[in-house]
């Protein structure tokens, strides 16, 4: 039996300049929303990682998608293949977001979906089959989102009951002009195991629209103070009008290619 919540966002505000003191790990992470102007949408897709196997990967653009790759055969031998190649981001006249395989099937029902279908029960209809990362003893959430022409978007978050079930989570809203939404897999404390993301989707504000200076300022944010604990792999930012998902830039930062 599947366990499904349908819930309204409400404001939990921060600087994107402390997503890093309040959230020192969050894995992968989501951000939708829009910058000061009502022309454009953004999403974002951030990667972290501690382990040597984790950082070594980047994001590619190929495709009008954006990629998760290792960077070298030894990373695949030694990995699941299936959790470190992936879209992350796909595009067409929606747009589908998530850290894994996921986002094949949300673009499918995307493209086959009417205009009326609200982005939450889109993501729950696409993601029905899906459960958790087989990543014991972490069992990291898988976090996806969607964004629909005119700016009608989604976010969801599926994780690991205490008794080994499957419990997900939907969300949706309209995108307003200074306002963006972060989910990410986990919730930021450095614990073993590491604690899944709870609650609702966090606030934030973006200062700009643009793709390159997003993706900056997320990269950026999350960068600590101490070298040591710079878990920082990769972002994206794909800034698109919102009147057509199809006119879009992306920018990508990926941390070992400077």
């Amino acid at each position: 039996m599947l366990s499904i919540w349908v819930i309204s966002l409400k404001p939990i505000t921060m600087s994107t300049l402390d997503l890093h003191r309040i959230m020192p790990y969050p894995g992968r992470l989501i951000i939708i929303g829009a910058g000061p102007g009502a022309e454009r949408v953004i999403v974002a897709y951030a990667v972290t990682g501690r382990s040597p196997s984790s950082q070594a990967r980047r994001l590619t653009f190929e495709g009008s998608a954006v990629w998760t790759e290792p960077l070298d055969e030894e990373t695949l031998r030694k990995g699941n293949p299936d959790l470190l190649i992936y879209r992350a981001i796909a595009i067409d006249r929606r747009i589908a977001v998530s850290n894994g395989r996921q986002t094949d099937d949300i673009a499918r029902v995307l493209k086959q979906a009417g205009d009326e279908e609200p982005p939450d029960d889109l993501l729950s209809r696409s993601l029905e089959s899906w459960t958790y990362e087989p990543d014991s003893p972490h069992f990291t959430p898988r976090i996806s989102g969607c964004v629909l022409t005119g700016g009608a978007a989604g976010l969801g978050i599926i994780k690991r009951r205490e008794d080994g079930r499957r419990l997900a989570s939907f969300f949706s809203w309209q995108v307003e002009p200074g306002k963006s939404w972060l989910i990410a897999t986990y919730s930021g404390r450095e614990e073993n195991p590491l604690p899944p993301f709870s609650g609702e989707p966090v606030e934030i504000s973006l200062g700009t629209s643009a793709a390159e200076e997003t993706a900056e300022a997320i990269y950026q944010a999350l960068r600590p103070q101490d070298p040591a604990k710079d878990y920082r792999v990769a972002v994206v930012c794909v800034s698109a009008l919102r009147a057509n998902l199809r006119n879009y830039d992306v920018h990508i930062i990926n941390r070992r290619e400077g």
